[in-house]
């Protein structure tokens, strides 16, 4: 966290641009405190020293709670940089953003839409994992075991009394007969896996309608050879297909796709720059999903620190935009651990600009492009994405993460205690706690 958000608090930090608004600046301990009569405060524009619409404010008094207070209109969709003075010397510089409205009225969401549990080749059970990444300052996630859905239930089910804002989705990486290409299920109200009868999660459910879906109502079954023969048929009907791609892995693909968008998920097309042998998809069917756009996002950036798969696969979505399709995106850990012992626990995440932290919203906002996508495998960060996006993710991954994630922090130790066995003490603090993070929205946004 940078060194002036441990002596002063700012807020709001994020509000609609072209509106007067009141900003409170409070010092973080008696070392600096505001003793000066009065202070200069300069506003600059983070993109010209010399904007004329650069605003100088003199004569800013303290108040009887030791804060400063003064209030402005700040224009554009920009960082504004808030300068503190004290005759010629700078007390502090802190940085504000004002938003366009199409943005003023959405708020930024972390997530992981990719993520594995003991229940196939991870680590850790869900629910313990889904508290790791609370702890880690996750807003939401998912729970994607390999062939299996019951899990992003479990998890569901395990918190449903916790009073938190964490958003638990439902998912599932989806594997089926006839191609090697994996498909992320994020959110869609039953399971893909499920429909073909010999995959695990149609197994795992036993027939119980609430364990193949998440409102007990999944989509109808088939046998594995009912599902070839469809595929087939899908197949020898593709007329226009080139030639280097295989119709039976596209047809397996597109329909796996429309199953999740018609259980009202998204759609992802995962990591196919991910090196197994060679790489997961054959380039040629990579380039034709892109041309058809036949997903809802992109992960963009996946689950390895070698170059080739992020740095590929951020290649392609650039090429992509210069012919003119400019793909919804995610990143995602692909994690199958959830502490720092697993090198890859946290090196991607998505970061969504939605209405509110829920399922549906999620979704279409990112199916709307309101997402950039989070490169966390060094501590320099690196951001994929619209130039807005990249530029107002980095104001929040600077001044806004550190606050929030403390948070988060406490909520996901406490979440751990309860499922291990301290029900009663962890569920006290769990309901103070409970109302924290969005008292901190509250506090930090002004949505409009």
């Amino acid at each position: 966290m940078k060194m002036e958000l441990y002596n002063y608090a700012i807020s709001p930090i994020v509000f609609p641009e072209g509106r007067e608004v009141e900003i409170t600046v409070r010092p973080l301990g008696d070392h600096v405190a505001f003793r000066q009569e009065s202070y200069t405060i300069l506003l600059h524009e983070i993109d010209d020293m010399y904007s004329k619409r650069n605003q100088k404010l003199e004569n800013v008094k303290p108040c009887e709670d030791g804060c400063l207070r003064f209030r402005a209109v700040f224009t554009g969709e920009r960082e504004h940089f808030v300068y503190i003075r004290d005759g010629e010397r700078t007390v502090v510089r802190l940085s504000v953003y004002s938003l366009a409205p199409d943005m003023a009225c959405r708020l930024p969401f972390r997530g992981d839409l990719h993520v594995h549990t003991c229940r196939s080749d991870g680590r850790e059970e869900p629910a313990v994992t889904a508290a790791n990444y609370r702890a880690r300052g996750y807003d939401f996630m998912a729970i994607t075991d390999h062939n299996r859905y019951c899990p992003s239930l479990e998890v569901m089910r395990r918190f449903a009394e916790i009073p938190t804002v964490f958003n638990l989705v439902p998912g599932e990486e989806v594997h089926l007969p006839l191609t090697d290409v994996h498909i992320v299920n994020f959110g869609a109200l039953y399971t893909v896996n499920g429909i073909v009868e010999s995959k695990q999660a149609y197994l795992d459910a036993k027939g119980d309608p609430n364990l193949l879906s998440a409102n007990g109502k999944p989509a109808p079954s088939m046998s594995e050879e009912a599902f070839k023969e469809m595929i087939r048929e899908k197949a020898a009907a593709l007329t226009d297909l080139p030639e280097d791609v295989d119709p039976v892995s596209y047809s397996v693909c597109k329909w796996a796709f429309d199953q999740i968008r018609a259980g009202g998920g998204l759609a992802i097309f995962a990591h196919p720059y991910w090196l197994v042998s060679v790489f997961n998809v054959s380039d040629p069917l990579t380039h034709y999903l892109m041309e058809t756009e036949a997903f809802d996002a992109f992960e963009v950036l996946g689950g390895e620190n070698y170059y080739q798969q992020n740095g590929y696969q951020t290649a392609l979505y650039y090429e992509e935009w210069k012919k003119g399709r400019v793909h919804p995106i995610v990143g995602s850990t692909d994690s199958h651990g959830s502490t720092e012992h697993n090198r890859n626990s946290d090196i991607c995440s998505t970061i969504v600009f939605a209405h509110a932290n829920e399922r549906a919203d999620l979704i279409a906002s990112i199916k709307d492009r309101y997402s950039v996508a989070v490169d966390t495998i060094s501590k320099e960060y690196r951001l994929v994405g619209e130039e807005r996006f990249q530029r107002y993710a980095c104001f929040l991954l600077d001044n806004w993460y550190p606050i929030h994630d403390r948070f988060c922090a406490d909520e996901g130790h406490w979440m751990k205690e309860y499922l291990t066995g301290n029900t009663d003490g962890a569920m006290d603090v769990l309901q103070v706690l409970g109302g924290k993070v969005q008292a901190l929205f509250d506090k930090y946004f002004i949505v409009g």
